[in-house]
């Protein structure tokens, strides 16, 4: 062990309060998720008492090492209470839910808040690795690295809400896309004479994609015992797009007052369409923007000196 230690003044180099540091952590997670240091949660205790079938073997259903087992069972109440802390310093526990539902996922903040728990250790294990490399070779002191592992394990937290956020844009934007084929669709079913739930049935089975999975959702929900405009305003509360709001406020009108279902299917599909196009023209115009500073700041600087390029020569010769 005397490669821990230097030949300084001091007796002692960092990487050796490294090491040690890294042991400590062991041991403290060690002891932490011994079974005597952890108490059952309310669905641990009651469990037992409202199964309906004999717990059965945990030998016959084992399809993990037992050391994979073993350490996720001793880091799973750890990564829980850091969940539970992450909450605590956030909030935002109802944006959250709102997101996962815009996002196809089940509303379970508890797993958002441990995954988020798990990208920051990673970004923090991504901190530490920087942190020894630039102590090795740059020399760097320890309070620089203690910050860039807190802000790699803060940016690692932080990527994984941002991470959500744009699968939330990216799913919507692909329900948007396919909103004014679903909505023919639809139109043109009713027109041949289908109910709204047999054209609902029918698109469902024709199409793919997000919005027909959200429409067969609502479909299942309608069979369940539910009835259609309910099912149908849980689809328009699960996402954040206006238009099929209005979509669903259509539908839901058509059916409860007897108005021609088609016409406004029709409607609200070309009202898309119009969104959208004003949409790509909006993007078109802030591309075109864009699209202006290399031709301001580099192609017309450089035409410009190689118009007087010539005429300075040409005086300076005269000179």
């Amino acid at each position: 062990m005397s490669w821990l230690f230097s030949a300084g003044t001091s007796g002692w180099s960092w990487l050796g309060a490294l090491v040690g540091a890294v042991v400590g952590v062991g041991l403290l997670l060690v002891v932490v998720g011994l079974p005597v240091s952890r108490r059952p949660g309310l669905t641990e205790r009651l469990e037992p008492y409202l199964r309906d079938h004999p717990r059965p073997s945990r030998l016959l259903n084992r399809t993990e090492p037992v050391s994979v087992v073993g350490v996720a069972r001793l880091v799973r109440p750890l990564i829980a209470d850091l969940g539970r802390v992450v909450e605590r310093l956030l909030g935002g526990a109802a944006s959250v839910r709102r997101r996962l539902l815009r996002a196809g996922m089940p509303p379970d903040v508890e797993r958002f808040r441990a995954e988020q728990v798990v990208w920051g250790a990673v970004g923090a294990l991504v901190g530490v690795v920087l942190g020894v490399l630039a102590m090795l070779f740059r020399g760097a002191s320890a309070l620089p690295v203690v910050l860039l592992v807190v802000c790699f394990a803060g940016a690692g937290v932080v990527g994984r809400d941002m991470w959500l956020t744009r699968a939330a844009n990216q799913r919507e934007r692909r329900m948007l896309a396919e909103f004014p084929t679903i909505a023919e669709l639809l139109a043109l079913a009713v027109s041949a004479g289908e109910g709204a739930i047999g054209a609902l049935d029918r698109v469902c089975r024709l199409s793919h994609g997000e919005l027909s999975s959200e429409l067969g959702a609502c479909l299942a929900e309608a069979r369940a015992g539910a009835n259609l405009p309910t099912a149908l305003q849980g689809l328009a509360d699960r996402t954040g797009l206006t238009s099929l709001s209005r979509f669903v406020d259509g539908i839901v009108v058509a059916v409860e007052r007897g108005t021609p279902l088609a016409d406004v299917l029709r409607a609200q599909a070309q009202d898309v369409r119009e969104s959208g196009r004003r949409a790509v023209m909006e993007e078109g115009g802030r591309k075109e923007i864009g699209m202006m500073i290399p031709v301001v700041f580099l192609v017309l600087p450089v035409t410009v000196l190689f118009a007087i390029y010539p005429g300075v020569a040409f005086l300076r010769l005269a000179v």
